[in-house]
């Protein structure tokens, strides 16, 4: 496994564009990513699971605004007041998607209900065009 990842490499890994992995870094979601001599980005594995927990984050609707503030925490290194505060972020956003689930689950049990109700009409259709 390669220890380090271009910039295309980590693109295609992750699913995000050059650009937005450029932009990232230069907003500071991202750390400074080491460079070749060539200048070129050498993403690390850290840097990739990094990225991982930030689409993980995005994906579940945390703002950018939350994740900078996030990355900026996590630059502080693990003293209390880092730690309290990413704890105290990640449980507002865990509750958040909790409650977003809860309503995709009422809303998933509304739809399995119509569609129970349109395969049922369906069947009663079927049976009517065969009579």
């Amino acid at each position: 496994m390669a220890t380090s990842n271009t910039i295309q490499q980590a693109a295609a890994a992750t699913g995000l564009s050059t650009h937005t992995l450029r932009y990232y870094e230069k907003i500071g979601l991202i750390d400074p990513v080491p460079r070749q001599s060539n200048q070129h980005r050498l993403y690390r594995q850290e840097d990739m699971r990094w990225i991982e927990f930030l689409l993980r984050l995005r994906a579940t609707g945390m703002s950018i605004q939350q994740m900078l503030r996030y990355a900026e925490l996590r630059r502080l290194g693990d003293r209390l007041g880092s730690v309290s505060e990413r704890k105290a972020l990640l449980e507002q956003h865990a509750t958040t998607l909790e409650a977003d689930l809860l309503v995709l689950q009422d809303t998933l049990e509304m739809l399995r209900g119509k569609i129970a109700h349109y395969a049922s009409q369906e069947e009663q259709l079927k049976a009517t065009i065969d009579t």
